[in-house]
């Protein structure tokens, strides 16, 4: 039989999209227009910052300072681990050179954009690993310059924040969220170049303003509010899928958390310890996660594995922690997330703060044909072809006979022009 919802997800009010696609665009186009005297009214009356935008490297020492020594060394075994997941990833991918027939030999290059925007996103947290993840990426794959910014916080970027954005590589840093943020580091505005790419999360309005710059540059990807689903059998310990669901809902009530189960006991313990499980939490943790469940917590019973395998790629999550037994086989069926997290001991907070791959990844069922940040994002795959007498005629006469049958004579005429240089040089007259 199909499925069952032990637990279904009442869903959200529609939020007026509409409203803030215009608001976006309003934005942009005077962003575009006034450039840094917008950015600076922006900053001031949606932040409330009326300070200096670009960072100094004495703020950065200052915030070095004021961030705890075993935050600090955290945040280096961090980005270590993501730098080095990174370069393993920059590795795997490889320039060319092949002989696709005798004379025709083409060709694959890689090559990093010239510039990057990395957004670290600020709010009801601070996102600080966010810095790591988006920065030291576009550093592992090349990129020559890196513009980051975030939003202020208080007297500035939050000072973590702030020490995890220069660890990681930024060579600007500006104090700007939102919309305008997002604008200086495009347009090339406060002395850094124009982005080539836009990454990193952010809230809707960040989302949409990517969205509409899309085309003359690139970015990583649509982001919509984070997701997280957890794939249990029989086999998993109750208490520990209910803190995993809940760890993720307390992102808020816009963040979905699934359970996919085969076991009614275990759904039905789950849910019972839901409650008491964001009672652990601080008050303000607790409001956000409690409002997530509520709005958007599901829990769905299948008969077999195969169906819980079905309903995961179903939802495609952004997250998808798998805690069964038979592991390898869950790894080698499952097609569509995120990242992937395999068994109990494997939270899903080590992929999203220190574990090495990246927590930049798609949401709302986008994993069914992307992955998430990665170097790829900052590199161009390029082609280069060379042609020599060997395999000139062939070549010319194929490319003329498709190009005529397209009806496209000038293309033909290139290739038959050539078939010239193929001819043997008239013979000399006597004297």
């Amino acid at each position: 039989m199909p499925p069952k919802h032990l637990k279904t997800a009442p869903g959200l009010p529609e939020t007026a999209q509409a409203d803030v696609t215009d608001t976006v665009q309003i934005m942009l186009t005077r962003l575009r227009t006034q450039g840094e005297e917008a950015a600076r009214d922006y900053a001031r009356r949606l932040d409330g910052w009326t300070q200096d935008i670009v960072v100094t490297p004495e703020q950065v020492e200052a915030a070095r300072k004021q961030t705890p020594q075993e935050l600090q060394d955290a945040l280096r075994y961090a980005h270590d681990n993501i730098r080095a997941f990174a370069e393993a990833q920059r590795a795997s991918i490889t320039e060319f050179r092949t002989e696709i027939r005798p004379g025709l030999i083409a060709g694959q290059r890689l090559l990093p954009v010239a510039s990057a925007g990395c957004y670290v996103p600020g709010g009801r947290y601070a996102h600080i690993a966010s810095a790591l993840m988006t920065i030291a990426t576009a550093r592992a794959a090349g990129v020559r310059h890196v513009t980051a910014c975030a939003p202020p916080r208080g007297t500035g970027i939050d000072a973590p924040t702030l020490f995890a954005m220069d660890l990681a590589g930024a060579d600007t840093i500006l104090t700007l969220g939102g919309v305008q943020g997002i604008a200086a580091m495009a347009f090339g505005l406060f002395g850094g170049p124009a982005a080539d790419v836009l990454a990193g999360p952010g809230n809707a309005f960040v989302a949409e303003a990517k969205r509409q710059l899309f085309g003359p540059l690139g970015i990583d990807m649509f982001a919509g509010p984070t997701d997280v689903l957890i794939l249990a059998d029989q086999s998993a310990d109750p208490a520990r899928v209910a803190l995993d669901l809940i760890g993720q809902a307390e992102h808020g009530p816009t963040s979905p958390c699934w359970l996919v189960t085969d076991s009614a006991d275990l759904a039905k313990s789950v849910l019972a310890h839901i409650a008491q499980t964001i009672a652990t939490l601080p008050e303000e943790n607790a409001a956000a996660a409690r409002a997530s469940w509520d709005a958007m917590g599901e829990v769905v019973l299948c008969d077999t594995r195969d169906e819980m395998l079905a309903q995961a790629d179903h939802y495609a999550p952004e997250h998808l922690h798998v805690q069964c037994d038979d592991l390898d086989w869950w790894r080698d069926n499952l097609n569509a997330y995120g990242s992937l997290f395999l068994g109990e001991k494997t939270t899903v907070a080590f992929g999203d703060k220190a574990a090495g791959p990246n927590h930049v990844l798609p949401t709302s069922g986008a994993a069914r044909y992307t992955g998430g940040l990665s170097v790829h994002k900052f590199l161009k795959t390029t082609t280069w072809q060379e042609v020599t007498d060997e395999a000139l005629l062939d070549l010319a006469q194929a490319t003329s006979t498709i190009s005529r049958a397209e009806g496209m004579v000038g293309h033909a005429l290139t290739a038959e022009h050539r078939m010239a240089d193929l001819a043997p040089p008239p013979l000399k007259a006597r004297a």
